[in-house]
């Protein structure tokens, strides 16, 4: 039996018990029954108490908190010496935290790609309200991904003002992956460099001694599914000393005055610690990172990219009676630089998209979880769809109440597409069944979106 049979049978039983067919990876792993199990065990016979103390309940959490940093340190091949781990509640939080932190200031520079998701987006608005300069790099028709020669021109040397670079090792849209030899372009023009791993990390080795991003954000729960609500920061401990934070908390102080009026932060990672950490649920991200590391993330790589094949060769031999192709992918073709992520509409057979809508309610009846709407990435789907600056800002401007209406006034044909991604507990049955569903239900059939709730949002 092939190695990830074993691993299916093993810790991801319920889904041939209950009949599931899941394909959303890159929205949240699926939890190993060993991580549950682990969690159970360990708070059942364990005493742990809020790390903040010296006691020996406290100490017993402290001490399983410092094991979890290390475990992540050696899943990065990460030196101690150089980067720390901050633990967040997921990768937006790490995003927020520098974020709110940068030194960003008038002529500085933040640069983007288009293929950012929104927790990186976000990061925009600090840096233009203390008048830094934001920059997105465009995306190619076809393929979506963003030209090198277009990446370089946009990162001018600096010299004096700090400016920071942000990209995703793996678009979360399409799965396209971008160069990871742009972190070491970025900072030798003087940028500092964010590499949102979020997407990347599930199924590809992330490794901090070959690449040195300034700071890398992580959610767990896409990793290995458990425990949600933790996430990390990744940081080169002299990129953490160039943050300002512009609060305190508990927790992150060394020592604090409330008469005085003054505080001093402490001089390592707990800094950006705010309040008390998840300390039941940090321990599990150990063991989460130490079961990948038995199973290898090279076959990993390798079992993901097989069947991102076989979905890819699928969707694309799916036609209509006339011949007419059944699908629309957006991104690569194939595997090349490219993840588990696949994104496409359905086409009817008068050639139009099938509302995602529609197919996310056919999906859900046949027991299929898939992903539909913009993906919390709205650049990569402004150019997938071909959606030209000046129309944005002229739909933008006749303030459309309700969503619909605003789709309507950029005169798109539906308000997003559908993602299947793939991860450790995903089979060729998987993909065969969403192939077969999407030839059974769509083909030489145009399917009108009757009946379909209002969008409330993207």
């Amino acid at each position: 039996m092939d190695v990830f049979d074993e691993v299916r049978k093993r810790e991801f039983a319920r889904l041939d018990d209950t009949g599931q067919t899941y394909l959303d990876f890159t929205g949240a792993g699926l939890a190993p029954r060993l991580l549950i199990d682990g969690h159970h065990d360990r708070n059942l016979h364990g005493v742990f108490g809020n790390p903040h103390s010296e006691n020996p309940s406290s100490r017993a959490s402290t001490d399983l908190v410092e094991h979890a940093r290390a475990a992540v340190l050696r899943f990065f091949n990460a030196d101690p010496d150089e980067y720390a781990v901050v633990f967040t509640p997921n990768a937006t939080g790490a995003c927020r935290l520098v974020g709110e932190a940068y030194p960003f200031r008038l002529g500085a520079r933040l640069v983007m790609l288009l293929d950012d998701h929104n927790s990186v987006n976000g990061i925009r608005e600090f840096a233009k309200a203390r008048g830094a300069h934001v920059r997105y790099v465009p995306l190619r028709p076809g393929d979506l991904r963003a030209d090198g020669v277009q990446v370089r021109a946009a990162l001018p040397r600096r010299r004096h003002s700090p400016s920071l670079f942000v990209y995703p090792a793996q678009s979360n849209f399409t799965g396209v992956q971008h160069p990871l030899e742009w972190i070491t372009l970025a900072q030798r023009r003087g940028y500092d460099v964010l590499l949102d791993a979020a997407a990347f990390v599930p199924a590809n080795e992330l490794d901090l001694a070959a690449v040195k991003p300034d700071f890398v954000p992580v959610s767990w729960y896409k990793v290995f599914g458990y425990p949600t609500g933790v996430g990390c920061l990744i940081a080169r401990r002299t990129a953490l000393a160039r943050l300002r934070r512009p609060w305190f908390a508990g927790g992150t102080i060394k020592a604090v005055s409330a008469l005085g009026g003054w505080h001093v932060l402490s001089p390592d990672e707990s800094a950006f610690e705010d309040g008390t950490l998840n300390f039941l649920a940090i321990p599990d991200v150990a063991e989460g990172v130490e079961w990948i590391a038995e199973l290898g993330m090279d076959r990993i790589h390798a079992h993901v990219t097989s069947l991102t094949a076989r979905l890819l060769d699928g969707l694309g031999a799916l036609r209509h009676g006339t011949g007419r192709p059944m699908i629309r992918l957006y991104g690569p073709r194939g595997v090349r630089r490219r993840g588990g992520t696949v994104a496409f509409n359905v086409l009817g057979a008068d050639g139009r998209i099938v509302d995602e809508r529609l197919v996310a309610r056919d999906t859900a009846a046949h027991g299929i979880s898939v992903r539909t709407g913009c993906f919390c990435n709205p650049g990569a789907g402004e150019a997938a769809f071909g959606i030209e600056l000046p129309l944005l800002r002229a739909a933008a401007r006749t303030r459309a109440r309700t969503l619909d209406e605003y789709l309507d006034r950029l005169g798109l044909p539906t308000g997003g597409a559908i993602r299947a991604s793939l991860g450790v507990a995903s089979n060729t049955a998987d993909v065969d069944r969403l192939l077969l569903f999407l030839a059974d239900t769509y083909r030489d059939r145009s399917p009108a979106p009757t009946g379909l709730a209002p969008r409330k949002h993207c």
